[in-house]
């Protein structure tokens, strides 16, 4: 075999192990972006949860008064969602679940409260939010758990490490877990408990 086609051979090589590495890389990159995508629009939502919240507490003050941190806890969860991680997505869920928990038990003494078209109206909201933010969290977990599976494997690890990729954290709202952590004050299904919130 002469010394030209061996460098031809070896251009080949090198140009498919380089296709392979940019088809990989591109791949992984894809999944970060999508993943971080996600994210955003799961932030969006909680956005809009909390904005409907805020909205409940309006509807509500009318017939109870309630405590001022109530709307600056709100103000506060909505502040920290710009920068939030998976962590502190699932404290800032647990919260606003809290949040909801303790203003449908207030409801609870106010028949006419339970039936008001506005508050009947932006439960609904929630409820449709609720089921938003968990297909968002579905498909983030799904794609988190492709880019993770690609940094456990060969060869698209070394693809990864060389790239300073690092595995992704899931995002798991375990509702007994937020529960015992003292972010969740219902059941699933926004139905209250008796509140542990003060209301005068």
């Amino acid at each position: 075999m002469s010394a030209s086609t061996l460098f031809l051979l070896l251009l080949v090589l090198l140009a498919i192990v380089g296709i392979y590495f940019v088809t990989i890389y591109n791949r992984l990159q894809s999944l970060r972006n999508g993943a971080e995508a996600t994210l955003s629009q799961i932030r969006v939502a909680m956005k809009k949860r909390l904005d409907m919240i805020e909205q409940l507490v309006d509807s509500v003050r009318s017939y109870a008064k309630f405590e001022k941190e109530t709307l600056e806890k709100i103000t506060s969860l909505r502040t920290n969602l710009g920068s939030a991680n998976p962590d502190d997505l699932a404290r800032i869920n647990g919260a606003s679940k809290g949040l909801v928990g303790s203003i449908l038990a207030v409801a609870e003494s106010y028949p006419q409260l339970k039936t008001s078209e506005p508050v009947v109206a932006t439960m609904n909201a929630i409820k449709d939010v609720e089921d938003e933010i968990s297909r968002h969290r579905y498909t983030y977990n799904n794609i988190i758990q492709e880019f993770n599976t690609m940094l456990d494997t060969l060869p698209s690890s070394f693809i990864a490490s060389s790239s300073g990729m690092h595995k992704k954290d899931y995002l798991n709202f375990e509702e007994d877990e937020l529960r015992r952590a003292g972010y969740l004050t219902f059941d699933d299904g926004l139905e209250p408990r008796r509140p542990e919130a003060k209301w005068e």
